[in-house]
């Protein structure tokens, strides 16, 4: 199998956020997420049972946590949420649109 990972699918909705399993294993996940403009709605918060890792390839993104602190990302800046951290994604660009790689699942940092 093969693929690219900026390529867009064939059915792609620009109104929707696009996520896209790409592998997953006993105790990880991998996904691709397409945002164009998209954004958590007020209120809402992820709370995940798992760790996440999330890389921002293309595009500029935010992300806010529950305690207020809120971080910037632009291509190559990488984050790490524990699990239960909770988050919301707070901005994403429309043009260009943010593509990204999240790796859920239980995650050892170094350092951590």
């Amino acid at each position: 199998m093969k693929g690219n990972l900026f390529s867009l699918p064939v059915d792609f909705d620009i109104s929707e956020e696009f996520l896209q399993t790409l592998f997953s294993g006993e105790d990880i996940r991998l996904e691709r997420i397409i945002s164009t403009g998209h954004t958590t709605p007020e209120g809402q918060w992820y709370d995940q049972e798992k760790d996440e890792w999330v890389l921002l390839l293309e595009g500029r993104a935010a992300i806010l946590y529950e305690s207020g602190e809120e971080t910037e990302m632009v291509p190559g800046d990488w984050i790490f949420i524990p699990a239960h951290r909770r988050h919301r994604v707070s901005f994403t660009s429309s043009e260009p649109r943010c593509f990204w790689l999240a790796l859920h699942g239980s995650i050892t940092m170094p350092g951590r």
